[in-house]
């Protein structure tokens, strides 16, 4: 073979190597890059859950209501912020014992603003839309343990004898019954009712002093510490309502 013939027989074996090799390199497939959306969905939703755990936290804090309903919800959110056995203000900007006081009481507890005012959908809805338009009065009117729970659709009592706050050591609900038991040492019992039903809101007041209801008859009615007469609280009514209390 002559050095000629050899020359081109290994150029022509070359070509065929490296035509080949193409061939391989051509049908070999590229890997596809790994889908990064699963890991954004799971930062997204991660942090989606994170800041709605705190948002239903803060919810249900005084703050909450006071940074959404501004206005209206400010002197609720002072009673609230202070401490048991002090000298406080009331709802109405009046000087009040904070022992007298449920929200101070309960806060005491544990017990957050949403542990009484149980949130439901339509009633937030409504308020919201009264908020946005501005339809509402303030300071807010008192309202009754009846309005309170109109949304709840539950008896007026079960604002206060609930499973969540007012349970007997057995861990039933407290009634009426178990109360005026409980109060069955005092010289008049508060908890029978000798003159017809009587609301538990008479008494008890969430955002100002609490009310000695007996003392609308009995001038002698034992007083619990901070507590004020029914002659006092008529005084404060008709203060607030000719704006001479403060809101």
């Amino acid at each position: 073979m002559s050095e000629e013939t050899k020359v081109a027989t290994e150029e022509t074996a070359g070509a065929a190597t490296t035509s080949a090799a193409d061939s391989t390199t051509e049908a070999t497939p590229k890997k596809k890059g790994k889908k990064k959306w699963p890991i954004v969905v799971g930062v997204v939703a991660a942090v989606v859950i994170v800041a709605g755990a705190g948002f239903w936290v803060w919810h249900e804090q005084p703050s909450f209501c006071n940074a959404i309903c501004h206005t209206p919800m400010d002197p609720y959110n002072a009673t609230y912020d202070q401490e048991l056995h002090q000298t406080g203000v009331d709802k109405w900007g009046n000087e009040a014992s904070t022992d007298a006081m449920l929200c101070v009481t309960h806060k005491a507890t544990g017990a957050t603003c949403m542990s009484c005012h149980v949130p439901q959908i339509s009633e937030q809805v409504t308020e919201g839309m009264n908020w946005v338009t501005g339809n509402y009065v303030a300071p807010l009117e008192e309202r009754s343990l009846e309005e309170l729970v109109e949304a709840r659709g539950i008896a007026s009592e079960e604002f206060c004898l609930n499973s969540g706050c007012h349970v007997n050591d057995d861990g039933s609900v407290m009634t009426r019954d178990d109360l005026a038991q409980i109060t069955a040492d005092k010289k008049r019992n508060p908890h029978i009712g000798q003159h017809g039903e009587v609301e538990c809101s008479e008494c008890h007041k969430g955002h100002r002093a609490s009310v000695m209801y007996c003392s609308n008859c009995h001038n002698d009615a034992e007083l619990p510490e901070g507590w004020i007469t029914a002659a006092e609280d008529k005084k404060l009514q008709k203060a607030f309502e000719s704006g001479e209390a403060a809101a």
